[in-house]
Parts: C-alpha cells; structure tokens; sequence
C-alpha cells in the first residue's frame, strides 16, 4: 500500500515537472510556473489555510481534498525551485529514527 501511494507521489511529482512545458492555456500547473515564485507561495499559502480550516470546521472527506491540493502545490514549489521528489523523500527517509524532539532541537542549534 505505501508503495502505491508513494508510486501515486511520483507520478504526481513527474507531471508537475513535464508542464514545465506545456502552454499555460493548456496546462494550471504551467500557468503556475508561468506565475512564478510570489503566485506559487501564496497558494501553497492559501491551501495550507484551507487544510486549517477543514481540519476544525468541515468533514473528514473534505479536509482530505485540502490535504491532497496542499500535497500538490507544495510540490509545485518544490519543482519550481529544482527539488526532486527523491530529495524530499531522502529528507524525510533521513527523519525516521529520531525523536522528533531531537530533530527540532538540532536544527535550532544549526540556525545559531
């Protein structure tokens, strides 16, 4: 199952990539790039405060679908700023492990 989802991801990931190339009457993800940087964090901005909302006044079903668009703009940015999907998932591979305590606490040292 988490092989599917993650081959789900991928795709996913690859295709936001391939718009890169379309027109952007043809394409959102294309208008995005087309939009550039400021257009792609204010909706990943927007998304993550419809995921907010959802999450305290609206259905399971529904916070999903807010869930799913944050996923998806989140990796617009990603591509947008030339991170491959294997590098979040190395991040995130990296993570397993260790206390997420830790984790937050080692960054904030890294910050100083």
């Amino acid at each position: 199952m988490a092989n599917e989802q993650s081959s789900v991801l991928t795709k996913l990931f690859n295709t936001i990539e391939s718009r890169k190339q379309c027109s952007t009457q043809e394409s959102y993800t294309a208008s995005l790039f087309a939009q550039g940087l400021a257009a792609i964090t204010d909706k990943v901005m927007e998304e993550a405060s419809e995921v907010c909302e959802a999450a305290n006044i609206s259905t399971k079903d529904h916070l999903i679908y807010e869930l799913a668009d944050l996923f998806y703009h989140s990796l617009v940015l990603a591509a947008f700023k030339g991170i491959k999907f294997s590098e979040i998932e190395a991040e995130l591979a990296n993570r397993f492990g260790k206390s997420g305590l830790a984790e937050k606490a080692s960054r904030n040292k890294k910050q100083d």
